[in-house]
């Protein structure tokens, strides 16, 4: 059984993660806030027994084999590496650093202390994506050519805070959205943008500067061009995602989401099919892949690489929104 730790008494961990920790067979052991009180608190309402206030503590308990960050986005870097240099497993939320020299450092360190490092992008473990990714290697589609990605949803509330508030933490739509969309873009095409364009704004809820809606293009390298679109502040919205091919097309509705839910429609000459899907738990597939990683059975859903990957995608469209320019996408791997 893998032991966790959590690095953040997190609204994302109490929702989903610990719950498919459990459901996983794996145990949650401990919790870390830098307020005691709110810890404590957390630790109780959760069933976890023990709550500490510092990283050190947590990432040299022996009690613990593995460690959950989903703190803000400046602090991942630090956690992450001091968990890695304790010889823990860690499964870190994206984007896994603020920038690419980061990101790669804790890709490196991982590999020479031979830690499983993961990051959570959890929309690569939906079923729907599942099975785009399927037909398209099947040749269903053709040739891909192009696919577009609608991702702009409200976010709610108890979320806002520093997505919105704080560019320090990395705050704004492109590192907390965009970047899983490059990530269900590589996975479903099998493929790595290359090149990006985009134009950003904010619409009223964006404090800062900080950006609350996006919309550009991602160019692969197989010559797939991806539009997509992004935000914080469409509250009647719906997601999809569709490719469109050669030969035919995969029109994916409500599929941008935590939640297993979503139909795929294959269209081609013989008119229109919907893909057979099995919808499980986004988050308990991933951990299932994390322990079964852990064990040296196989590959985490999203690797540490995966997440270099879609921060570099990031990184390029705040760059390219930023500057008005095309940027290219290196991941320095």
């Amino acid at each position: 059984m893998t032991r966790w730790g959590l690095i953040g008494a997190s609204t994302i961990a109490r929702e989903w993660v610990i719950g498919a920790i459990r459901a996983a067979g794996g145990e949650v052991v401990s919790v870390m806030s830098t307020n005691a009180e709110r810890g404590a608190a957390y630790a109780e309402e959760n069933g976890i027994p023990k709550s500490v206030t510092s990283v050190a503590e947590l990432v040299g308990d022996p009690d613990v084999d593995a460690v959950y960050v989903s703190t803000t986005n400046e602090l991942h870097r630090e956690q992450t590496l001091a968990a890695i240099a304790a010889g823990k497993h860690v499964l870190c939320e994206k984007p896994l650093a603020m920038n690419l020299n980061d990101g790669c450092e804790m890709v490196l360190k991982a590999c020479e202390a031979g830690v499983v490092l993961a990051t959570n992008h959890h929309l690569r473990n939906a079923a729907t994506h599942r099975a785009m990714r399927d037909a398209i290697a099947e040749g269903k589609i053709g040739r891909p050519i192009a696919a577009r990605v609608f991702h702009a949803v409200y976010l709610p509330p108890h979320l806002q805070g520093w997505r919105l508030e704080r560019p320090d933490a990395g705050g704004g739509v492109i590192l907390d959205i965009t970047v899983h969309d490059a990530d269900t873009l590589r996975f479903i095409l099998n493929d790595d943008p290359i090149e990006a364009v985009a134009i950003s704004h904010s619409a009223g809820m964006g404090k800062e500067g900080l950006e609350d809606g996006v919309m550009g293009v991602l160019h692969f390298r197989s010559g797939v061009i991806a539009q997509f679109h992004d935000a914080f502040t469409t509250r009647f919205a719906d997601t999809g995602l569709e490719v469109h091919g050669t030969d035919g097309s995969l029109i994916g509705r409500k599929v941008m989401t935590q939640r297993p839910v979503g139909t795929v429609t294959l269209r081609n000459a013989d008119g229109e099919t919907e893909l057979s899907l099995d919808h499980r738990n986004l988050y308990e597939t991933a951990l299932s892949a994390f322990h079964a990683a852990v064990r040296g059975e196989g590959r985490p859903s999203a690797t540490g690489e995966d997440g270099v990957w879609s921060l570099a995608t990031g990184l390029a469209v705040v760059k390219a929104a930023a500057t008005g320019q095309a940027v290219a996408i290196e991941t320095g791997l």
